[in-house]
């Protein structure tokens, strides 16, 4: 960690660097097009989250709407006149799943629709269930050896009930000033004491107890219960939210994920002894260890064609809706900023490359795949020739919140530049510059091997407690607004770097890292 006796000289260094710094060329006359195009009737941005939504949602990786979606968005963009559009493999995923019908009841003491979804990657239960449950939540060994040889052919409870509280808050919310200017603040951590800074933290399906989630897997496993129910642990109004399980696993457990609303009655009821009866039937199909794909297009450049602009998101998402906020959203933005180029005829020195990615919700493994393939690999950090061409790299995925400024993965030589280039933005409401680190998505895979690549600060709106892996996730929760602000500002950010004399500065290439080293999201 720096010293202050050494921050003291730079901070009073810092202005006449800054005043040091050349203007950027931003040509006022072709953001003001960008704008008119991206804000105006002519925009697509909400058509391309209908069809990624609606018609092929959800996307789950390498799932049958992940594949449908992968060819709309090739055709599209062959319509639109895009170059090298392709799907280009990475290699095994490892099993495809496809949820192909679900059905759930209590039937007594009362006829009741149960709010529940299957868990990815969980096995069909071979026709109609029908039984009493069993309430047993496991979150202690002695939890464990109290049920142990009790569960086999059951219909089990494994969370214990969850008090839900009145919500007194606004679920959406949008970033105030004041909340804008501490974020601009850059935060200095005590190694040791504090987490990673950035990413988007998990939620479990277990309560804490001591055991992982994993040895409770072991435990149902060696018991053979012939269906395991979660309960949902996001918020309240019937959204679900629950993890998935091992895509590879022969032996997973027929598993649902259920409302905490409807899971609190079953289990308010067993805990008075009135009898329960539950009805459920689960369907679900697989492919053996599939190549997924993520998908590619173009936009020749000019002078500079072999130098690189990356644009993207990524396509796949979970299973409970259809994937709107996390991700359509940005998948359609990056469709978009290609489709607003193209349409412009801009011309462009670097080529402009699109790039949707696979596997983002198992950790990455789209873009650290394509990473890989292309420009390092992190284990050895020994760049190819591509990885001295690659101009920049710009991601959202945030939900569908308009952006409000970017951040700059501690890197503040670009600091000045995007402040300049965000000027002409300031009345969208986007003017925050912040060197803090934010995770949790596609553009780490870049900044892991030393590349500029950059994620957008966004509005939370409702992402955090309600959509975000959840069965409201839907084309409802999207705002068109704030769909068109982000397309306009990252069609803005994708041309000015496409155009700069120079590529944008970038931090020192890290040190080779221990394969896994870096941790995308979890399931």
């Amino acid at each position: 960690m720096r010293k202050t006796t050494l921050l003291a000289p730079f901070l009073l260094l810092a202005p006449l660097l800054l005043t040091a710094q050349p203007p950027e060329k931003v040509d006022l006359n072709v953001i003001h097009r960008i704008k008119a195009e991206a804000l105006g009737r002519n925009s697509k941005v909400m058509d391309h989250a209908f069809y990624l939504t609606d018609v092929h949602g959800p996307r789950l990786t390498d799932s049958k709407g992940y594949r449908q979606a992968g060819d709309w968005v090739v055709e599209r963009l062959k319509q639109y006149g895009m170059s090298n559009v392709h799907l280009e493999k990475w290699g095994p995923f490892g099993k495809s799943w496809n949820l192909e019908y679900y059905s759930g009841h209590m039937i007594a003491p009362m006829y009741q629709p149960v709010i529940a979804m299957p868990v990815a990657w969980t096995p069909g239960t071979n026709g109609v269930l029908t039984g009493e449950p069993v309430l047993a939540p496991l979150a202690t060994q002695a939890d464990l050896d109290k049920f142990k040889g009790k569960l086999a052919g059951k219909i089990v409870l494994v969370s214990a009930p969850r008090e839900l509280q009145m919500t007194t808050t606004p679920m959406g919310v949008r970033y105030t000033d004041a909340e804008l200017a501490e974020l601009s603040m850059e935060q200095v951590q005590v190694p040791g004491l504090f987490g990673g800074r950035g990413g988007r933290g998990g939620r479990g399906p277990f309560g804490a107890g001591g055991l992982t989630p994993q040895a409770i897997q072991t435990f149902l496993k060696s018991e053979k219960p012939a269906l395991v129910i979660q309960t949902s642990t996001l918020g309240q109004g019937g959204a679900l939210f629950g993890g998935g399980q091992n895509r590879d696993a022969d032996d997973n457990l027929p598993t649902l994920v259920m409302a905490a609303e409807h899971y609190n009655r079953i289990a308010r009821l067993l805990q008075h002894e009135v009898p329960v009866k539950l009805q459920f039937e689960i369907k679900a199909s697989f492919d053996p260890n599939p190549d997924s794909f993520n998908v590619i297009a173009e936009i020749p450049g000019t002078t500079k064609k072999d130098e690189i602009v990356m644009v993207g998101g990524h396509l796949d998402s979970w299973h409970y809706a259809t994937g709107a906020t996390d991700n359509a959203a940005g998948s359609a933005v990056a469709m978009e900023v290609m489709r607003i180029l193209k349409s412009l005829n801009l011309n462009m020195d670097r080529t402009v490359r699109m790039a949707l990615w696979s596997g983002e919700e198992q950790g990455l493994l789209g873009s650290r795949a394509y990473v890989k393939e292309h420009f390092a690999d992190p284990a050895t950090m020994k760049p190819t020739a591509e990885h001295a061409k690659i101009a920049g790299y710009f991601n959202i995925d945030n939900g569908t919140g308009k952006i409000r400024g970017i951040y700059l993965q501690g890197n503040d030589m670009v600091r000045p530049i995007f402040e300049q280039w965000l000027a002409p933005f300031h009345d969208l409401g986007a003017s925050t510059v912040t060197a803090r680190n934010t995770g949790g998505t596609d553009h780490q895979s870049f900044d892991a091997v030393g590349l500029p690549g950059f994620q957008f600060i966004q509005d939370t709106m409702d992402y955090g407690t309600l959509t975000h892996h959840s069965n409201m996730d839907t084309y409802d929760r999207l705002s068109a607004t704030d769909l068109m602000q982000i397309s306009a500002i990252e069609t803005g950010f994708v041309y000015l770097t496409a155009v700069r004399p120079e590529m944008l500065p970038r931090k020192p290439l890290p040190p080779p890292q221990p394969a896994g080293g870096r941790g995308g999201r979890g399931n």
